[in-house]
């Protein structure tokens, strides 16, 4: 009996060890069969508490009156289907008469005490069944991304959702993207995972970083072009304006809108040209906004103008062509001038890392989420990483990205150096890279360049 009490007491505490420095593992191996017990039996008492029932149907009550039997008690939404995960559970409710998917996310904190998870989060599938999602313990503190993920063309996978799915930037289904965040916060990071995920695809990538090139230089061998100035960045955005042009031209050429074919093969985008003939996408990548649109004189306020309508001309005009923005910096305001506000309302997906104050969440969210305001500006200083998403929609999540290094996305891009393709408009701005790294590289117009 000694002997059953000391291996007993030991499982426990290895149990809750396991739990305290590896929650994965503990989930893995006891809290789910946990979690599963706990939702199945407490399940009706707990909808019951939460107000998530409704009244018996009227028939059943004549009928339990006709039948001498007791009355039927209320009824909790039906459970079409509870599957565990990785990181929690997910439970398919299928609503009663006279329920909302509301009145489930209403009561999303209460189903978390009550079920004894970290988070749970909802929403409707469709109209009467709705997806409730729980997690088992904090899968942002720790990020592990899973093995596999529904990887393809223009679709990465950058950081986990709080609610332990994927957060994937899809291009083609939101063309540009604006990330907020003060210094220290966890761009640097969300931008490398980007690089690191595109460079393996057939897609051609354009760097502006005003900082003497330092964030995306060291990545320049899977860069079709780069600018380290504001001078170098005005060419490079009027190239891609010029490539732009050139590009729905062959589009117009091939639109074939004649009565016999059909609707489906008409041309609109590159996306829907042949194989042959469509051009590589291009994502352009700002690293800081705010070195583009500030002057000092009235030449650079020249300059600055340019910079900006051509990046509204791209956002605006731009996903057709397969030229996709992402805008990185710490503020985005109307204090940037004019043409700011009018290229914010073009960047439809929006990601706030940590922010000093609450004026920088709302030109992230306070024109799409206003909810999200109030989290972005909650992050932990400690947390980096951790930000909020949203986009038009109104919805949000928080998000983290895993923690890649410079060397890890170095080695990405030079691993993947062979994919970077050749866009004659945009070759005099292609990085040259010296042997030897002793000296500064410069990444000004070059006649001629190769990696």
């Amino acid at each position: 009996m000694t002997g059953f009490t000391v291996s007993l007491v030991l499982v426990a505490v290895a149990v809750g060890l396991l739990r305290w420095r590896r929650p994965a593992w503990y989930w893995l191996t006891f809290g789910v069969t946990l979690a599963v017990v706990r939702v199945l039996v407490r399940y009706g008492s707990v909808m019951d508490a939460c107000g998530l029932t409704v009244p018996p149907a009227r028939w059943r009550l004549a009928l339990a009156r006709a039948t001498n039997r007791p009355i039927p008690g209320p009824r909790p939404p039906r459970v079409l289907r509870l599957r565990p995960t990785r990181t929690g559970l997910v439970l398919r409710l299928k609503l009663r008469p006279g329920q909302d998917a509301f009145d489930i996310a209403a009561a999303s904190d209460r189903l978390r005490h009550s079920f004894s998870m970290y988070g749970v989060t909802s929403r409707e599938l469709r109209s009467g069944v709705v997806e409730v999602r729980m997690t088992g313990y904090d899968v942002l503190k720790r990020v592990q991304m899973p093995t596999e993920t529904e990887t393809r063309l223009m679709r990465v996978p950058v950081a986990l959702r709080q609610d332990g799915s994927v957060h994937y930037r899809d291009y083609r289904a939101i063309p540009h993207a604006l990330t907020l965040g003060a210094t220290e916060s966890g761009k640097s990071v969300y931008q490398r995972n980007l690089v690191a995920g595109l460079a393996p695809m057939d897609v051609a990538l354009v760097g502006i970083d005003c900082k003497q090139g330092v964030e995306l230089f060291p990545l320049a061998r899977r860069f079709s072009a780069l600018a380290d100035d504001p001078d170098t960045a005005a060419e490079v955005l009027d190239a891609l304006v010029v490539r732009m042009e050139c590009i729905y031209q062959v589009i117009r050429a091939q639109q074939r809108i004649t009565a016999d074919v059909p609707d489906a093969e008409i041309a609109a985008d590159i996306w829907d040209l042949p194989d042959h003939l469509r051009p590589v996408p291009v994502v352009v990548l700002v690293d800081e906004v705010a070195e583009l649109a500030l002057y000092a004189n009235k030449e650079e306020e020249k300059r600055r103008d340019r910079i900006i309508t051509a990046l509204v001309r791209l956002a605006q005009l731009g996903r057709a062509a397969g030229i996709y923005l992402e805008i990185c910096g710490q503020r985005f305001g109307s204090e940037l001038g004019k043409g700011i506000t009018m290229l914010r309302a073009q960047l439809t997906a929006r990601t706030a890392h940590r922010v000093n104050d609450e004026t920088s969440a709302n030109m992230a969210f306070g024109d799409i989420a206003p909810d999200a305001v109030l989290a972005a500006i909650q992050i932990p200083a400690e947390m980096r990483g951790l930000a909020i998403s949203g986009d038009s929609s109104g919805g949000w999540h928080r998000i983290r990205a895993p923690h890649t290094s410079l060397r890890q996305a170095v080695n990405i891009c030079n691993r993947h150096a062979d994919r970077t393709p050749h866009l004659p408009e945009l070759a005099p701005f292609r990085p040259v890279l010296s042997a030897s790294a002793v000296a500064p590289v410069s990444l000004a117009k070059a006649s001629s360049a190769t990696v």
